[in-house]
């Protein structure tokens, strides 16, 4: 038992003595502050860290864990690190990343008594009884499994796109909402496309009236053409308007113009 114990105190010398060696200002730099972009929200799973399945540095994601990656509205916990990830940091993107084979999800498939720790995980069994027919047609049960983690992530972006921190955020600024899962058997991200980047995205009924402070985005406008195509010793004028030529000059209807290579007048009938 000691010497598992002492495996992380000689670990952490290792990390320091090599991130100083890499770079002499590392832990300097660190130590001034975080301005993340990314807040993590990801199973405590010890297989699913994630700086490392995303190969970033420290400081570069704003980390919460819990058993299955879930969201509850009555979770003081992972509310807070949401208020100061989203208030405070300003991350641009929050990430609910579950992952395949995940206990969590297998325990709430069955009626096996747990202890305390069911009373979390009937937040999935809720997820199974909404989607039931689509869940109780999949024959395979680790398919099954697996359908069960992708519709709990994207159960969970939608819980975070309904607290009013989030809602708050997307009346000031953009915000994007994401929902990954993350594959043990070959170390990839499962990007599921959850979109919801505003209130749009969400049934009317959990809509906060929050006045929003962002500014419209004008409108683009394409100038209109003005194109010159010489073929067959033939200016043709668009979206301008073209008089006959003379003395090789192209004279413009509106007050510009071009010399030419002299070119036998042609008529403006046969421009056409």
């Amino acid at each position: 038992m000691e010497k598992s114990y002492q495996k992380l105190i000689t670990g952490n010398q290792i990390y320091s003595q090599t991130k100083i060696f890499q770079d002499p200002e590392f832990f300097k730099k660190l130590a001034e502050g975080q301005k993340p972009d990314y807040l993590w929200i990801g199973c405590s799973d010890s297989r699913v860290p994630a700086n490392e399945i995303t190969k970033t540095e420290s400081g570069e994601i704003f980390v919460h864990r819990n058993i299955a990656n879930l969201v509850v509205h009555t979770d003081t916990n992972l509310l807070s690190v949401l208020e100061y990830a989203v208030k405070f940091l300003g991350v641009k993107h929050i990430i609910v990343c579950g992952h395949y084979g995940c206990g969590g999800v297998k325990a709430s498939m069955t009626n096996t008594y747990h202890g305390y720790v069911d009373n979390w995980l009937r937040n999935i069994k809720d997820v199974y009884q909404q989607n039931m027919v689509e869940l109780d047609a999949i024959t395979d049960v680790r398919e099954r499994e697996n359908r069960l983690t992708e519709l709990n992530v994207i159960e969970q972006v939608r819980n975070l796109a309904k607290t009013n921190i989030v809602q708050q955020a997307w009346s000031e600024r953009e915000l994007h909402l994401h929902g990954w899962v993350y594959g043990l058997h070959d170390g990839l991200i499962n990007d599921l496309s959850v979109i919801h980047n505003s209130q749009e995205d969400i049934n009317e009924i959990y809509r906060f009236e929050i006045k929003s402070t962002v500014k419209p985005r004008k409108a683009i406008v394409a100038p209109k053409k003005t194109i010159v195509k010489l073929s067959n010793a033939v200016a043709k004028i668009k979206n301008v308007g073209i008089v006959k030529p003379t003395n090789g000059v192209i004279k413009h209807k509106n007050g510009v113009a071009k010399k030419l290579i002299p070119q036998k007048a042609v008529s403006q009938k046969n421009k056409k």
